[in-house]
């Protein structure tokens, strides 16, 4: 296809040159036709259209002595911005004088090898035109005539022009961004109980065989101020309750565990009375407080050993995987017969004993939406996430909304449904890589997140990575929306089995593009809606079911937008009207 030269990229092949005819041929009245009519072709996903015309010749339309040149044109509006294949009919005569002037005068013939030989003009000729023709990516639209001359004694022309095909975009009329389904989550609010939990371990040093807290031995004093740091909040709280505290002493495992067992344990009892007494519980919390040993095991020397890469390591291993239905004494036994016994007790028996602490408790619930919003200024801290749910869905706006969901995503940061509002109203502001931030800090995605995150990159154009990601997922919204991203790749025929059970503009506008017009025009009938685009689709279909009067009056209503009105002075569909004075000034107000 050649180019215009205000074009680099050829649009679509949309007419038939003619070029020349025999002066002794009697056309008048007479007119090439095509099949089929009207012959409305879609663009795929590269921009390419396949042309399959058929043309008919009437009979006498072409001289004995003459040649009729067919060169496809392609215009957008009224500008032709590019030409396709040529296709050359030759009468017998005019034949003749192209295979002399070869042999008399090397004549080279600009038609060679698209040249149709027609034995008799005097019947009717038909021929077929199949074409691949790449369309520029900046144009939707356009169409094809056939411009016809005829020129056989080199002194007379006549012209003659057809209309063949229109290259539509229908799917073009679809704004992916804003009829996006989002996966907005609204939960149903309960009330749950805010039983809370956490643990901490004490490296303590004692003396040996002595359970007394001394503080000026190794790190006691930080490991036991850490205890105090993590409970006081707790104690101090007027919304938490603590429900239980206990605390462990881990018993050696160097030496019998029979005398290890009740000196760690008198030991966790020191830890307990030594922060009763800085925290200054009360006697009712007091008994809440249970004390207990459990041994430590041989399992952190052999820890100890690997990490160092100690030669012997392996045979502690052998030692403990044998008895270890036993207690730490019998293990004991063997590993004191071991050669590395010295190393052992110099390096891996740890002067620290452990000192561990676990605790309970429940802060108390909010149980109305005016308690909620109170307590939520004062401490957001004391919230759980169903509770912060419910505050977002009460805040006056976005912004406000997302506001709460920052705080809901620091205090839980894998708030499932947290993440995919979030997400969704930074999509709604325009920011992606926010979006896609908040999403991909998930651990795992759940159907919603999917769609939400497939949204944003539809948002970015990255048509491929949404169907990826939205290829498998059965929610209605995501189903919805990879149809429409299949109508935007102009994969038309998946986009209509997606959306076709939808019946509402985006799935009449694929029916258009598929050219089920009797399918679109009844959807459209079913709906009330009248935006701008809905009335620019009934007109499309009022235009290819020639209904001349509905057409006029959704074209008008659809001119109200101005970038559709732009549109449709160059929409093929519309290009039987374009001489009409009435669509002139509907188009041009």
């Amino acid at each position: 296809m050649k180019h215009n030269n205000k074009h680099t990229t050829l649009l679509s092949a949309t007419a038939l040159l003619i070029l020349m005819s025999g002066c002794a041929a009697n056309n008048a009245g007479k007119t090439i036709t095509t099949t089929p009519t009207p012959y409305v072709v879609v663009p795929d996903a590269d921009n390419k259209v396949q042309l399959n015309v058929s043309f008919s010749v009437p009979e006498h339309y072409i001289s004995r002595r003459s040649r009729l040149v067919v060169v496809p044109q392609v215009f957008a509006g009224d500008s032709l911005v590019g030409e396709c294949q040529p296709v050359a009919l030759y009468s017998p005569i005019y034949n003749k004088k192209v295979d002399r002037q070869r042999v008399l005068n090397k004549y080279e013939d600009p038609y060679a090898g698209h040249i149709i030989k027609v034995d008799n003009t005097a019947r009717k000729t038909e021929f077929e035109y199949n074409q691949t023709v790449q369309l520029p990516q900046d144009i939707d639209n356009a169409r094809m005539v056939a411009v016809v001359s005829v020129d056989g004694c080199g002194e007379c022309t006549g012209i003659d022009t057809i209309d063949v095909a229109s290259f539509s975009t229908p799917a073009s009329l679809i704004d992916a961004k804003k009829e996006l389904k989002l996966s907005w989550i609204e939960p149903e609010f309960k009330i749950r109980p805010k039983v809370m939990k956490d643990w901490g371990v004490a490296k303590l040093q004692f003396v040996i065989n002595k359970n007394d807290i001394n503080l000026g031995l190794g790190n006691n004093r930080s490991e036991l101020e850490d205890i105090v740091a993590k409970l006081s909040p707790v104690l101090n709280d007027s919304l938490a309750t603590l429900n239980s505290l206990s605390i462990f002493g881990m018993a050696s495992a160097d030496g019998p565990l029979s005398f290890n067992t009740p000196l760690s344990r008198n030991r966790a009892i020191s830890a307990k009375n030594w922060l009763v007494q800085q925290l200054g519980i009360k006697p009712e919390v007091q008994r809440l407080i249970k004390v207990g040993s459990r041994p430590e095991g041989w399992q952190p020397v052999l820890d100890a050993m690997v990490i160092d890469d100690h030669p012997d390591a392996h045979k502690v291993r052998a030692i403990l995987d044998r008895y270890a239905d036993q207690n730490d004494d019998v293990a004991e036994r063997y590993i004191r017969q071991l050669a590395c016994w010295k190393d052992i007790r110099a390096k891996y028996l740890q002067k620290d004993r452990k000192v561990e602490y676990v605790y309970t408790y429940t802060i108390r619930s909010f149980t109305t939406d005016a308690e909620m919003l109170s307590m939520y200024k004062k401490r957001p801290d004391a919230f759980n996430e169903d509770e912060l749910l419910r505050v977002a869905s009460l805040a006056a706006n976005d912004q406000e909304r997302k506001k709460v969901y920052l705080t809901l995503m620091k205090y839980f940061p894998q708030s499932a449904i947290g993440a995919n509002n979030l997400a969704v109203l930074y999509l709604r502001e325009g920011n992606v890589e926010e979006a896609q931030e908040v999403l991909n800090r998930q651990k795992q995605f759940t159907p919603e997140q999917l769609n939400t995150l497939a949204a944003s990159y539809v948002y970015n154009g990255d048509y491929e990575r949404a169907v990826e990601l939205l290829q498998d997922v059965e929610l209605p919204e995501a189903r919805y929306n990879l149809g429409l991203i299949k109508a935007k790749q102009r994969k038309l025929q998946e986009a209509y089995t997606l959306l076709h059970q939808y019946g509402d503009v985006n799935s009449a506008v694929v029916a258009l593009s598929l050219n089920k017009n009797d399918e679109a025009n009844a959807i459209m009938q079913n709906l009330k809606e009248a935006t701008p685009v809905a009335e620019y689709v009934r007109a499309m279909v009022a235009a290819r079911l020639k209904l001349h009067g509905n057409f006029y009056v959704h074209i008008g209503n659809a001119c109200a937008d101005n970038k559709l009105r732009g549109r449709a002075a160059t929409e093929p569909d519309f290009y039987v009207y374009k001489d009409d004075e009435r669509f002139k000034a509907i188009v041009k107000r």
